[in-house]
């Protein structure tokens, strides 16, 4: 592991962990963090044992977004922000939405702008509750990005979305929970246990059943409920068929923990 990389990546016991590394700048993305991310997340998908994943960040922060120093303004130049959201992060926001296991971001600090609607894509958000939830675009004249005017609506509703969105009012932990925006907020001293108690939990469960359950809810969004029910009828079908199920059921049955073998 590279301690000098902007993304600090390890795989055990399941886990697959990714530490947003650039703490003297609160984690702020670059092109160079877009990039060391991507390519940590090509590596957990290419491990057979990964059957979690955990995001968070080093330091006091999670992610402050964007890292305005690596944009010019000064100059007068015209700048193309669409083509660094479509290069960039539409990729990544799609890439963490469609990973074939479940994600769990532990927001260890602020999260700002991007950083904060990356942060709210993930299966489970666990946060600090000294940690505070930032639509910081309006400061700057931007809208909210990375997924936020989708996301932020469908898990607050549009009153609370709309006034975060326009006063770029902090949310602490607490609240955020409370909302819903989040699963739950965390006693700082606390935050490490339970985070650990997260993930190991996930990374012994039937890691298929997950990631459908995941995907059935992310979609059943943008479905009608008769739908909804034909993809439950035909995602069940498919689980029904893997070990993972016949294990839980013999278990069950047997009256013993079960031994799931995940992905």
């Amino acid at each position: 592991m590279n301690e000098d990389s902007p993304v600090l990546l390890s795989i055990d016991g399941g886990v697959g962990r990714i530490m947003l590394n650039r703490p003297d700048r609160l984690n702020a993305f670059t092109v160079g963090m877009h990039e060391a991310l991507m390519r940590a997340l090509d590596t957990l998908e290419a491990d057979g044992s990964v059957r979690v994943i955990l995001l968070t960040g080093a330091g006091r922060a999670f992610s402050a977004g964007q890292d305005l120093a690596e944009r010019n303004v000064e100059s007068g130049a015209p700048l193309d922000l669409g083509h660094n959201i479509e290069t960039y992060y539409n990729p990544l926001v799609r890439r963490i939405v469609a990973l074939p296991f479940p994600v769990i971001c532990a927001v260890n600090g602020v999260a700002a702008g991007a950083g904060a609607n990356i942060a709210l894509l993930a299966d489970i958000v666990i946060a600090k509750r000294s940690a505070r939830f930032i639509q910081a675009f309006a400061k700057i004249g931007l809208l909210p990005d990375s997924g936020g005017t989708w996301t932020l609506p469908h898990l607050v509703g549009n009153p609370r979305a709309m006034a975060m969105a326009l006063t770029g009012e902090p949310v602490d932990a607490s609240q955020a929970a409370d909302w819903g925006m989040i699963w739950k907020a965390v006693d700082d001293e606390a935050f490490d246990t339970e985070v650990e108690k997260l993930l190991m939990t996930l990374a012994a469960a039937p890691t298929a059943g997950l990631v459908e359950t995941k995907r059935a809810i992310r979609r059943s969004w943008a479905s009608t409920f008769d739908d909804q029910l034909d993809h439950e009828r035909d995602a069940q079908r498919r689980l029904g068929l893997t070990n993972d199920y016949r294990e839980g059921v013999s278990a069950f049955k047997e009256k013993r923990s079960p031994a799931f073998k995940g992905r």
